[in-house]
């Protein structure tokens, strides 16, 4: 294999893979990139078992040269090493070939770099083929919504199914949960297609993959029993699916409310960061809220280390009776947030019942936190 190629688009390239590469990978194979140049362009691999990344760098974009001077081939090489080299050149240009299957010789015309190679018969087999259910969705659309319910699923290994998010279909309605056992974040979404499934997809490997394909117009996805499969603009990502059945969560969001608290976003916000500050140490982070039509909203903190705060809100509406509601101030923070809104409705049905964090004007995602017990 030999080529020489835009050392920008190269570097764009190495980018796109990276989040698929563990450099502490227990098996030494899989800290290497595959690179393999055929009449598509130069193809990049990065794998770790979990999630596969390929994308294809073409010999033109455009009117612009971007590979040239090529032979057609393939080699391992240690995805780290050539990314720095890659990043820290200063040519336009870098030229790469492999000598006798073992060295792979990397020059820009200043700096000239032999580094140790793999035959690429020794990486292991991946299957980027689109199997199952396949549904289009545009690419700023996936960022929306995993950004509205990924935060929400659980970071502990001890209920696996937990640190997934659910996506599953409707007729051509799409539903997407995700749930950590004490909030949930829902959110539905209209695709043009009528497929069938349900599928739990790890939450940290569906955030990488919607910061990847923010800006493309159209990512197709290929969900079969066992993986799920995105590819858009000369890139696929391979993803494993969690095994297991999902937590059903419907009778988790309450179909009615007993108080209503309608206030703006941004003070709600920074009043339960100003007064957090004291609980930070403690264990859950908790604020509390306390409502009345006559007295007012309140956000408070106490705690036995650091002592207490309280503030008062200046912008709200409360309907209902005098309640008081102690929550994880980061979890309420996170709802709010992702309602993306300038005020925010929350709806209570009491004390230790779970509450709603939603934008009204928006009927396609709801956020569901559980109080804490306090004393």
């Amino acid at each position: 294999m030999k080529l020489t190629i835009n050392r920008e688009q190269l570097l764009k390239g190495l980018n796109v893979i990276s989040k698929s590469i563990n450099d502490k990978h227990p098996i030494p194979i899989m800290r290497n990139v595959k690179l393999e140049l055929n009449h598509e362009g130069l193809g990049l691999i990065g794998t770790d078992n979990e999630l596969t990344i390929k994308t294809v760098i073409p010999f033109m974009i455009g009117s612009t040269e971007v590979i040239r001077n090529y032979q057609p081939g393939a080699t391992l090489v240690s995805f780290k090493i050539l990314f720095e080299i890659t990043r820290r050149l200063d040519g336009n240009e870098i030229t790469l070939e492999v000598i006798d299957e073992t060295i792979v010789e990397i020059n820009d015309g200043r700096s000239n770099f032999r580094l140790n190679s793999i035959k690429p018969e020794e990486y292991p087999d991946i299957d980027l083929d689109p199997t199952g259910v396949t549904f289009n969705l545009a690419g700023k659309k996936l960022a929306e919504i995993v950004d509205q319910t990924a935060f929400a699923a659980s970071q502990k290994e001890q209920r696996p199914i937990l640190t997934a998010v659910n996506f599953s279909t409707e007729g051509n309605k799409l539903v997407v949960v995700a749930t950590d056992s004490a909030r949930l974040a829902h959110k539905e979404a209209t695709i043009d297609d009528e497929v069938k499934f349900n599928a739990n997809i790890p939450a940290k490997v569906i955030s990488e993959i919607s910061r990847l394909c923010l800006d493309e117009e159209k990512v197709t996805i290929s969900i079969s029993e066992t993986k799920i499969l995105f590819a858009f603009n000369g890139t696929v990502v391979n993803s494993r699916l969690i095994a297991g059945e999902y937590p059903s969560t419907k009778n988790i969001i309450p179909r009615s409310y007993n108080y209503f608290l309608e206030v703006n976003s941004e003070e709600l916000l920074k009043a339960m960061d100003r007064v957090a500050l004291l609980s930070s140490s403690d264990r859950e982070n908790v604020v509390k809220l306390t409502m009345s039509e006559t007295d007012g909203v309140q956000v408070s903190t106490k705690s036995a280390q650091n002592g207490s705060a309280t503030e008062q809100l200046e912008t709200f509406h409360f309907t209902g009776e005098r309640l008081e509601i102690s929550f994880n101030a980061a979890f309420v923070a996170s709802a709010v947030r992702a309602c993306k809104s300038q005020d925010v409705m929350l709806g209570f049905l009491g004390e230790m019942k779970p509450f709603s964090v939603r934008n009204d004007k928006d009927d396609s995602q709801i956020q569901i936190v559980t109080p804490v017990r306090t004393y």
